[in-house]
């Protein structure tokens, strides 16, 4: 049989169908072998968790919850746009608030972002960096774990490939939260963010 990776997983999971066990094989001592059949093991994700997808102009929200008897339901969902116009102490003041109101209406387990691997340059870095404190520093006052994902493990967990498109990627979260609407990029990069923990999260 075909190896599953982790989304597959899930996907067999919640469908009610059996997820395979890993074969058996020589005892080996404990190390990463030893954890790669454990995490075939492990519970599935419950709770709620905020995906962000930060930037000072356009940050994407959302909401997912996430139980062992059901598909990941998207709760909420938002893309805060600041116009140019507006300082960059107002942008983020925005973020925090943004965030902060998502944490105040839902009863939210996790928190989880992008991890910032590449940029233009020096000015765009503090700028994002900025935006990401915004953020960060909400959920932190809530007293929320906060996690960061790197985008190829994202794109990994949520598609089976590392080197998806961003179309794609969002193609497969609306697929994965059986979606109607067509989500908005930024709405469905933070989306991505919040799948891939739930889907790769270990206790």
């Amino acid at each position: 049989m075909a190896r599953m990776n982790v989304r597959q997983m899930w996907a067999a999971k919640l469908a009610g169908g059996a997820v395979p066990a890993p074969k058996a094989g020589p005892a080996r001592a404990p190390g990463a072998g030893a954890q790669a059949v454990f995490s075939l093991q492990r519970a599935p994700y419950s709770g709620a968790v905020l995906g962000i997808d930060p930037s000072l102009r356009g940050t994407g929200l959302a909401l997912i919850e996430f139980s062992p008897a059901r598909q990941p339901v998207l709760l909420r969902c938002r893309t805060l746009k600041i116009p140019a116009g507006r300082p960059m102490s107002y942008a983020l003041g925005e973020i925090h608030r943004a965030v902060a109101t998502f944490l105040g209406d839902f009863k939210v387990r996790h928190v989880a972002l992008e991890q910032t691997i590449y940029v233009q340059n020096f000015q765009t870095a503090q700028i994002l960096g900025a935006a990401r404190g915004a953020a960060i520093s909400a959920a932190a006052l809530a007293g929320l774990e906060i996690f960061e994902y790197a985008p190829l493990r994202v794109k990994q967990a949520v598609t089976g490939a590392g080197r998806a498109s961003k179309e794609q990627m969002a193609r497969t979260v609306m697929s994965i939260l059986g979606h109607g609407a067509v989500l908005a990029s930024d709405e469905a990069d933070a989306a991505g963010v919040a799948l891939c923990h739930a889907f790769t999260w270990r206790e």
